[in-house]
């Protein structure tokens, strides 16, 4: 089955106060481009995120966030009260010491002295926190993954249309093919009447009707063409990652459809030719966002 390479994903989950947000999300690329930002507590395990996410992705332009969100408790400032303390005796004691009046506004004073007010702990990443952040971080690449096979299900769908129409199209060239032999026969024969000095060996001439209308068979490329549209159909319903697979079997596709058209000597089975080339210029630009 065919995945997207499009995709969106976001986990919520919450430990002590907190709520750890976790966002990814993916647009098409040739290979896995993997940018993130991650809260300053979890860089520690980056590696491991960007293994996660190596395994599940595998291909795609991938942005992944991770951010912490604290209730008001927890991101208040403590207050230093034995250095605030500290700082109001000695204070105290140069007013007393200087005859300097000591009704003044303390308070201001005080949360503006160094450290009072700055929160000096420095946080550590516990391992019962790292699991309920881990999981929040493969709960959000669950649900990318389960948008990328809701897209690529939409993608299966219009390949599987597209490849239809071609088959389609290449079915009706057959009565075309069939009467251009019986038509370029006549043509050449009646130009050769227009000559009446014009003397030829009709053994010949017969030769070289065979040669010319052999040079515009097209039975190899239509034998060719159905082949690469059975596979495409094969590779579609194959494992997820297949999207290159499936661009190099629409090249071929193409070498054979072009290759009918350079043949196709009658209106008619060139517009034909002109509809596959549309159909298949579709899977072309739809095939570059399959993984």
């Amino acid at each position: 089955m065919i995945q997207s390479m499009t995709g969106y994903g976001k986990a919520v989950v919450a430990y002590k106060g907190k709520k750890i947000n976790v966002e990814i999300k993916s647009l098409n690329s040739k290979q896995l481009d993997l940018t993130t930002r991650i809260a300053p507590l979890y860089r520690e395990k980056e590696m491991e995120i960007r293994q996660m996410i190596a395994e599940r992705v595998i291909r795609g332009k991938v942005e992944m966030s991770v951010w912490i969100e604290k209730d008001a408790a927890s991101e208040a400032v403590p207050v230093n009260t034995a250095l605030m303390e500290s700082y109001f005796q000695q204070l105290k004691g140069f007013a007393e010491s200087h005859g300097i009046s000591t009704n003044l506004d303390w308070m201001q004073t005080l949360t503006r002295m160094p450290d009072v007010l700055t929160k000096t702990e420095v946080e550590v990443l516990e391992e019962e926190e790292w699991k309920v952040a881990r999981a929040g971080v493969e709960e959000a690449l669950q649900h990318l993954v389960d948008f990328r096979t809701q897209e690529g299900a939409a993608l299966e769908k219009k390949f599987g249309e597209k490849i239809d129409n071609i088959e389609q199209l290449l079915a009706s060239i057959e009565p075309f093919e069939k009467s251009r032999v019986e038509k370029i026969r006549s043509r050449i024969v009646d130009g050769l009447k227009q000559i009446p000095e014009a003397e030829y060996d009709k053994n010949r001439l017969e030769q070289e009707l065979i040669y010319y209308i052999e040079k515009l068979d097209i039975s190899e490329e239509k034998q060719r063409l159905t082949n690469h549209l059975k596979y495409f159909r094969e590779t579609m319903a194959d494992q997820p990652g297949q999207g290159k697979k499936l661009g190099f079997i629409a090249q071929e596709m193409g070498r054979e459809i072009n290759t009918t058209g350079s043949k196709s000597n009658q209106a008619e089975m060139q517009n034909i030719v002109v509809k596959m080339k549309d159909e298949l210029e579709q899977i072309k630009e739809q095939v570059l966002n399959a993984l």
